[in-house]
């Protein structure tokens, strides 16, 4: 009989909840007990998973993982007042090292590269996890979890990893920044939104059959100076003015 992998998810926020939620059907891997200092936030999770909750770190249970999902800024903190040692213990976070966790137990990373939003259920078997550890020991137990939930699972490093953070923050981020602006300059002009979407949508299916390289299409990458002089005029945000121009300029570049 295979080992059940117990895990103890320490964080109650997007990132937890969508965590406790993709191994409620794994095989191989369950979350025993939810750790968090926002009691009422705990208690809204316990029962809803029927999981163990504790605001105490003195009352965690033995674990063969703990996921330490809080913001980046309380992984030391957190990783640093742990009452034990010598234990398999791994952040979430996609732009912060390893090296943060304390080293007085085994240091991994196990980032789930996905935007999360609150109340919005998603697939984490086609969500990549990427995976970080010292010992290969330690390589097969956390890669033996991610693929419980996950069919995509990679060994990146901490550098690598960064740079993966800082690209997806303009696949995601800064894409979405541009819906954003785009629903401005429609809503200015009374124009509806909505028939932008299947616009949006068809760009991203590109992707799948085309680099971003080959993809792109419009008028910096024509050149055509009359249409994007047209643009600028009914764009009424000077800020929107100067990104459309500086994207302009480096699509140009970029085919040009």
């Amino acid at each position: 009989m295979n080992k059940k992998f117990k895990i103890i998810i320490i964080g109650s926020g997007n990132v937890a909840e969508h965590l406790i939620r993709s191994f409620e059907y794994s095989v191989n891997s369950e979350v025993v007990q939810v750790y968090s200092r926002n009691t009422e936030a705990g208690n809204e999770l316990s029962p809803k998973f029927n999981i163990d909750f504790t605001n105490s770190l003195d009352r965690l249970k033995k674990a063969d993982l703990y996921l330490i999902a809080v913001s980046d800024t309380a992984i030391a903190e957190v990783s640093n007042s742990l009452p034990f040692t010598d234990r398999l213990v791994a952040h979430t976070s996609g732009a912060t090292s390893m090296d943060i966790l304390n080293n007085k137990n085994k240091q991994a990373v196990f980032y789930p590269l996905q935007s999360f939003t609150k109340g919005k259920k998603i697939d984490f078997s086609n969500i990549p996890i990427c995976i970080e550890t010292i010992s290969n020991e330690d390589c097969d137990t956390i890669m033996s979890i991610a693929e419980s939930i996950s069919n995509t699972v990679s060994k990146v490093s901490s550098e690598q990893r960064q740079y993966l953070h800082a690209s997806a923050v303009f696949v995601n981020n800064f894409t979405n920044h541009m819906f954003h602006i785009g629903k401005e300059i429609a809503d200015h002009h009374n124009v509806d939104f909505n028939l932008l979407k299947p616009l949006i949508k068809e760009t991203v299916e590109k992707l799948e059959y085309k680099s971003p390289m080959q993809a792109q299409t419009g008028p910096a990458v024509r050149g055509d100076k009359i249409t994007m002089e047209k643009h600028l005029g009914l764009i009424p945000d000077e800020t929107h003015k100067e990104i459309y121009r500086l994207i302009t300029e480096s699509i140009f570049k970029t085919h040009n």
